[in-house]
């Protein structure tokens, strides 16, 4: 794992942790590393690894069960899913829709690619 200068690094495994429950590599109901071995596995702090886990336990993702370690809370895929395309309608998309403006392409045009190119991703994934 590389970090990034511009980010702590709390942030950055939270991140990571939860990009991995959201494309269902840590998947819900499961335990985690633990945070020795994050923080051995990483060469980082372990008081760095149990902030982010902390995060994400607040943020209703992770579970802690005593003697056991850290899970992945139920739900947590469908809870990030929602908040993620929640986030992608309110800011992402507004800048996308503004690039296309700004490059003087016309919206329907743009549509028109989006929805050959989905019946083509469609084909790949059936």
């Amino acid at each position: 794992m590389e970090w990034t200068e511009g980010q702590p690094i709390y942030r950055q495994l939270r991140d990571l942790v939860i990009q991995r429950v959201m494309d269902g590599s840590f998947p819900e109901g499961e335990a985690i590393p633990s945070v020795r071995q994050v923080a051995t596995d990483y060469r980082i702090n372990h008081l760095t690894v149990g902030k982010a886990y902390q995060e994400l336990v607040e943020l209703g993702l992770l579970e802690k069960r005593r003697g056991l370690g850290m899970f992945v809370a139920s739900g947590a895929r469908r809870s990030l899913t929602n908040e993620e395309q929640q986030r992608f309608l309110d800011e992402e998309l507004p800048a996308f829709i503004a690039r296309i403006h700004m490059l003087g392409l016309e919206t329907q045009d743009v549509v028109e690619k989006i929805m050959k190119n989905q019946g083509n991703s469609n084909a790949d994934h059936h």
